[in-house]
């Protein structure tokens, strides 16, 4: 009977180990797909543009429904390195993202966009 008691807690502790695992892994995933929910549109612009050609590209394409310009760091300057606009598209459509686009595509010192997760994923 001694070697049956064995294998009862070792069978005890895996099947603890895979519970302790299994909630973890779930619990990364939450996460992971929290995550996923959050996207943002990137805008560059051309080398030499100012800031004032920034903000006016910013606040002329924040009336897209669904696409929140991110407040500008403070730190910004033309005269340092190019901040990208950033605009929160977490529950844009395509046809808002497309508007977005649209709109910015407008100005002669945007070179592209690119939708990233938040973090530059």
């Amino acid at each position: 009977m001694r070697a049956l008691h064995g294998v009862v807690d070792v069978r005890a502790v895996t099947a603890g180990a895979v519970i302790a695992a299994a909630v973890l892994a779930s619990a990364g995933c939450s996460q992971f797909d929290s995550a996923l929910g959050k996207q943002e549109l990137v805008v560059t612009f051309r080398a030499g543009t100012s800031q004032a050609a920034m903000t006016q590209a910013r606040a002329a394409c924040s009336h897209v429904p669904s696409a929140a310009p991110e407040p500008m760091p403070t730190g910004a300057s033309a005269t340092s390195d190019i901040y990208n606009v950033r605009f929160r598209i977490d529950h844009a459509s395509d046809a808002d993202i497309a508007r977005l686009t649209q709109c910015l595509s407008r100005f002669t010192s945007v070179q592209g966009v690119n939708v990233e997760q938040p973090g530059g994923n």
